[in-house]
């Protein structure tokens, strides 16, 4: 059984006066890969920004390794070994994949910091030999590449990654999947939104599923796989083979 290290309780969150999470109660756990799923408007990418600091829950609690983190700031956040990945891309154009790559570990001592760039890019030799290309000139999968690179920088505990898949050829993105199951395999908790949902299942343990800003399923990847009303509902053309 893995250990909870992320959990809601009750959360409302939202953008002024619009309210996206409702009440939203789940927890995610150690080693594990739990995917969030469900219509557009549901809430996940509102999951991710709320647990990462971005948004303050107006009511209920965020925690995080047993401790309240209630609107806790993003720099604190990464201190203590989370790491978020947005949906689009958040790199510095003018600037070279080595130096965006670099400012992930900006916080660690140089020799530190080399050692760690060389052991991601070891991950993503298609960055390693476009190391000094401009950030503007790569690719849409390769800059997702380095995004998730960039993350990975400082080992992190918690990774929050947002559509990882987008941009992303079918080779690449299974890569990119079998890469936090791997980091899962490790130890670390991936909570994880992608519109990709069959093949997020597959590298996935449990699934929580939202509507209107609340949990209305979670179960093991596995039974929504194997069940054709959740397929049929859920993933709508995700589930055709």
């Amino acid at each position: 059984m893995a250990t909870d290290l992320i959990r809601f309780d009750g959360v409302v969150a939202g953008y002024g006066a619009l309210m996206i999470l409702n009440g939203l109660s789940f927890t995610a756990g150690q080693g594990e890969v739990t995917l969030l799923i469900g219509p557009n408007g549901a809430g996940k990418s509102t999951v991710l920004k709320t647990f990462f600091g971005l948004l303050t829950p107006r009511q209920g609690d965020v925690m995080f390794q047993g401790r309240r983190l209630n609107g806790c700031p993003p720099a604190a956040l990464l201190s203590q070994g989370v790491a978020f990945v947005p949906q689009g891309r958040n790199l510095f154009p003018s600037l070279s994949l080595h130096h965006n790559l670099e400012l992930g570990g900006i916080t660690l001592p140089r020799q530190v910091r080399a050692s760690r760039m060389d052991e991601v890019l070891d991950q993503f030799p298609q960055l390693r030999d476009r190391r000094h290309s401009l950030a503007a000139s790569l690719s849409g999968g390769e800059q997702k590449q380095l995004e998730i690179a960039r993350a990975l920088l400082l080992r992190p505990s918690v990774i929050l990654i947002d559509e990882p898949s987008i941009g992303l050829s079918p080779k690449v993105s299974q890569a990119v999947f079998r890469l936090l199951r791997g980091l899962a395999d490790a130890g670390a908790s991936v909570l994880m939104v992608e519109q990709n949902v069959r093949s997020a299942l597959a590298v996935s343990d449990r699934v929580l599923v939202l509507e209107g800003g609340r949990l209305v399923q979670a179960c093991p990847s596995a039974e929504l796989i194997a069940d054709p009303n959740l397929n049929r509902v859920f993933l709508g053309r995700h589930a055709a083979p």
